[in-house]
């Protein structure tokens, strides 16, 4: 059984609650593919989304990790916009869709500003009941996610971003999750250590081990919670009390 923050007393309480943003804070409407299905057939491609899907993972899962060294905020971004854009654009090559575009460059860029409004996004469900109680315990909240500087953004647009006294982005960061030099980036935010904090997210890997093996107290947000026996499994956020 999961640890339970309403069974804890003040003196056991985490002092920082980290989570992961994407698949745990708030997620897509739609798949990565039904989007870019959309977004290609206004410049003259047509493709169906299971196999878009299934492109856009396997040129997602063979990209180097999002994560760039360099401390200037103008490079990062088109260092950003580069990354992504060669993930988009193998993507396609894979598909041999690549030549029918009538402009990619302009395919590309529209789908990148996309993905940085509130749009395409939604919060999922029990994340603003369980950040308020949280933070009512006086639990300080903080974002680790290998995302982007988009990403201020978005929870910007949700109303989420009240809620975090710290945001730490792989991209921006030079390190991305599971790799133990970002939760150290993050803790050092909060001047914790790490068996002072506990970290949350839906990615076995890159958030349960990764936060572990940096020496927090890790959780995984499996929606299925019963496919692997292993230690504070969460269904939802709620169930951390």
């Amino acid at each position: 059984m999961p640890l339970v923050l309403n069974q804890l007393p003040p003196d056991k309480l985490p002092k920082v609650i980290f989570l992961d943003a994407m698949g745990t804070l708030f997620d897509l409407n739609q798949s990565v593919g039904a989007i870019y299905q959309q977004f290609a057939l206004k410049y003259g491609v047509e493709i169906a989304i299971e196999p878009l899907e299934k492109a856009f993972i396997n040129s997602f899962k063979s990209a180097p990790p999002l994560a760039f060294a360099t401390n200037e905020l103008a490079i990062i971004k088109q260092q950003e916009f580069d990354w992504w854009k060669r993930v988009v654009k193998t993507t396609f090559k894979q598909l041999e869709l690549l030549d029918k575009f009538t402009d990619f460059d302009a395919f590309f860029r529209e789908i990148y500003i996309y993905f940085g409004t509130k749009e395409p996004w939604h919060i999922l469900p029990g994340t603003i009941d369980s950040l308020t109680r949280w933070r009512d315990r006086g639990i300080e909240l903080g974002v680790i996610s290998n995302f982007d500087s988009r990403l201020t953004g978005v929870l910007n647009h949700l109303d989420l971003d009240r809620f975090f006294t710290s945001i730490t982005i792989s991209s921006m960061a030079g390190f991305a999750k599971p790799a133990a030099n970002i939760f150290q980036i993050a803790l050092n935010k909060h001047n914790f250590a790490s068996h002072q904090a506990w970290h949350i997210g839906d990615s076995l890997t890159e958030d349960y081990q990764g936060a572990k093996n940096a020496g927090l107290t890790a959780f995984w947000l499996n929606y299925d919670a019963h496919s692997l026996n292993i230690e504070n499994q969460l269904p939802n956020l709620c169930t951390l009390g």
